[in-house]
């Protein structure tokens, strides 16, 4: 009766005696060094990639809110009834007033397009944490009081401020479509504004693009009374935003809708996601190759050890236990690579995040060193998928081994 570690005490025995045809172990070796270094390749691109979405989106949390509340037709009036209801909702951290609107900014140096978006000085940093808000706060009436000199202010981002060519202190004028009806037609309006602060995102179109004022100042410059254009909305658990969104609609029913930060961020998260799994396929092409090695070295050995396969054939072992014998040494192949590509691959990813020795040029990325992000499941799906490709690349070999006549492969072997 042939046990069932049978198989695998053969299989062991084939990897560690000396190939009698050199060309053998080369193969193996090459197939080791393929699968290690597909699996290593695998493990630092994606989490490289990985690191690169996250740290993507602490900039854009960084600048936006969780949760945008608006109203179809328009601004509303009756916000801080709104903001207690969504306030009670469970799992909303904080919630403040915003009116937006798009102006021309011009200074001295230059003119440029912006959007400007009026918030609430104090409520406004415990939604969009990277604001410096508490900035536009100088009196009673947000600088436009007896106790400012009488010019509001105005937080730019670094991007916009260099077009602009101010800095804090600088005075720019705003320009609002928003004006008013003359005899001789309609006059944009404009004020002068105090640039009070700079901010920076990382990210170029936001600080291209856009201006801070206070919530009061925007008010009375785009004509819209007591109102706003929504409320904008921070949540405990960003991953749970969306579900946080679809409740305050159906608490508030309609005319209101909300949209939550990924789905702002559509086109680019999607992007990414797509990038993440083009790149997997491609460099999964590396370990199928050196699963056709995998092949390739299993068929020579068939070929090498018919004789052998004969005898155990006629000693008893079936087909099956011959099937599991190359199977087993393939999969011996294939685990080695795997376990050294994992090692070699953390390894790697360890240096990449401490010592940071690959920097990328500041001038055309948003960041001048590779973000690492390591996730568990993302090694054991690549670990997985390694194993797998292995496994199948022993099954012809494997089947053409346990189709060998015993009587032939004697007399001819």
């Amino acid at each position: 009766m042939i046990g069932m570690s049978f198989e695998y005490f053969i299989a062991g025995r084939y990897l560690r005696s000396r190939q009698r045809l050199k060309f053998i172990s080369l193969i193996t070796g090459l197939s080791i060094a393929g699968v290690t270094v597909g699996v290593m390749a695998l493990i630092v691109v994606i989490a490289v990639m990985a690191g690169f979405e996250d740290d993507l989106k602490q900039r854009i949390l960084g600048v936006e809110s969780h949760v945008v509340l608006m109203r179809h037709g328009g601004g509303f009036t009756d916000h801080e009834r709104v903001m207690d209801q969504i306030r009670a909702i469970d799992g909303v951290v904080a919630a403040t007033p915003f009116v937006y609107a798009q102006v021309m900014l011009r200074s001295a140096g230059g003119a440029s397009g912006a959007v400007l978006r009026g918030v609430d000085p104090h409520t406004a940093a415990d939604v969009v944490r990277n604001l410096p808000a508490e900035r536009l706060v100088s009196g009673p009436r947000d600088g436009d009081g007896p106790s400012g000199n009488g010019i509001p202010k105005i937080i730019l981002g670094t991007q916009l401020a260099k077009n602009l060519q101010v800095q804090v202190g600088d005075t720019v004028h705003l320009i609002s479509p928003t004006g008013m009806i003359s005899p001789v037609g309609h006059l944009p309006a404009m004020r002068r504004f105090t640039v009070a602060g700079l901010f920076s995102s990382g990210m170029y179109e936001f600080d291209g693009s856009l201006a801070f004022t206070s919530l009061s100042t925007a008010q009375r410059l785009l004509r819209m009374g007591d109102a706003v254009s929504g409320i904008e909305i921070r949540v405990r658990d960003i991953y749970n935003a969306r579900h946080i969104a679809e409740t305050i609609v159906d608490t508030l029913g309609f005319p209101y809708w909300a949209k939550d930060w990924s789905q702002m961020n559509r086109n680019l998260f999607s992007a990414l996601k797509l990038e993440k799994t083009v790149m997997f396929i491609i460099l999964a092409l590396i370990i199928l190759v050196a699963a056709f090695n995998i092949a390739s070295s299993l068929i020579m050995m068939v070929l090498q050890k018919t004789r052998d396969i004969a005898i155990l054939k006629a000693m008893g072992a079936t087909d099956r236990s011959i099937r599991k014998i190359f199977v087993a040494k393939g999969m011996a192949i294939g685990m080695v690579g795997t376990v050294l590509g994992v090692c070699l691959g953390i390894i790697l990813c360890a240096l990449l995040q401490h010592y940071q020795f690959i920097e990328l040029p500041g001038d055309v990325y948003y960041i001048t060193t590779l973000p690492v992000k390591l996730q568990l499941m993302d090694v054991v799906l690549i670990a997985v998928s390694a194993m797998a490709i292995c496994f199948v690349a022993t099954l012809y070999p494997a089947l053409q081994a346990s189709r060998l006549d015993p009587v032939e492969a004697i007399r001819y072997g």
